[in-house]
């Protein structure tokens, strides 16, 4: 009998772990860049080729770095939610254009608006690279002094931007 208590213990602490596992939320992976500061960039900006765009050009406030595709559905599902938070115009949101063509990012935003300050345009996607990009949408909160404060990977709604974001947006501008 004692034999079989072993196995058994192996077995129910297994399913503890699967337990637990399954009750986590895969859309906060935690990342290792949140208190760190934001990886630097210098790209042409989507819409103006000679225009560039890096995150030193917003160091004093606190910004958004949505990561962002043309090719993207769930791009597409948050798109309004974005829209509505740049009208409230509470900070900067900065487009990250992910592995997409430049005419198709431009077009995307002439038929869906454009929530976007600058966009920047990562053709080859080492900058989302950089930024640990696990796909698009992903979205970064950045503070005054560019260090990343909160990271959402998936579509932003207009619950998790009330929920989540405004509390830190407010929060790091009293800073």
């Amino acid at each position: 009998m004692k034999r079989f208590l072993l196995p058994l213990g192996v077995f129910v602490a297994l399913l503890v772990f699967l337990a637990v596992g399954l009750k986590l939320n895969p859309r906060e992976i935690p990342s290792p860049f949140i208190g760190k500061p934001a990886p630097q960039f210098h790209l042409s900006q989507l819409g103006d080729p000679a225009a560039t765009i890096a995150p030193p050009d917003m160091l004093g406030q606190v910004w958004l770095l949505n990561v962002w595709a043309s090719w993207c559905e769930a791009c597409r599902d948050e798109h309004a939610a974005l829209l509505a938070l740049s009208q409230r115009k509470l900070l900067p949101i900065i487009g990250l254009n992910y592995k997409d063509q430049r005419a198709d990012g431009n077009k995307w935003l002439a038929r869906f608006g454009n929530p976007y300050t600058l966009s920047g345009f990562d053709e080859d996607g080492r900058v989302g690279i950089d930024y640990g990009v696990y796909g698009v949408p992903e979205t970064f909160l950045i503070d005054k002094q560019g260090v990343i404060r909160f990271k959402f990977i998936g579509v932003l709604t207009p619950e998790i931007i009330e929920q989540k974001l405004m509390p830190l947006i407010r929060e790091l501008n009293r800073v």
